[in-house]
């Protein structure tokens, strides 16, 4: 299984991303799961309004590679190395599309 994103912007998707629910508690760890995984939880509809958030998490995981390294999925299906520039991606475009509205299927 997989989190699915989409930013919308002007009725047209702009960006779209999906990782593993492996990386839930990596994400924990690090600050954003409800940001990624539940954005509406924490009213947060925008990119704009994540970005603070995601933005904190990168620096939070490149600070202590090895810390965060210990939530890798047993299976190898999700670990620090794929989330960190999967993360930094989804930066880059909630900076490129801060207005955009963000879709999440779980």
């Amino acid at each position: 299984m997989s989190l699915d994103i989409s930013l919308i912007q002007n009725g047209k998707e702009v960006f779209s991303t999906n990782i593993t629910h492996n990386l839930n508690n990596m994400a924990k760890a690090c600050g954003v799961y409800y940001a990624c995984w539940r954005p509406y939880e924490i009213n947060c509809n925008k990119a704009k309004h994540i970005l603070p958030m995601l933005k904190d998490a990168v620096e939070v995981l490149k600070a202590d590679k090895e810390h965060y390294k210990k939530f890798d999925s047993k299976n190898g299906w999700g670990t620090y190395e794929e989330f960190l520039p999967w993360l930094e991606s989804y930066v880059t475009a909630c900076e490129n599309y801060p207005d955009a509205k963000i879709d999440v299927s779980r």
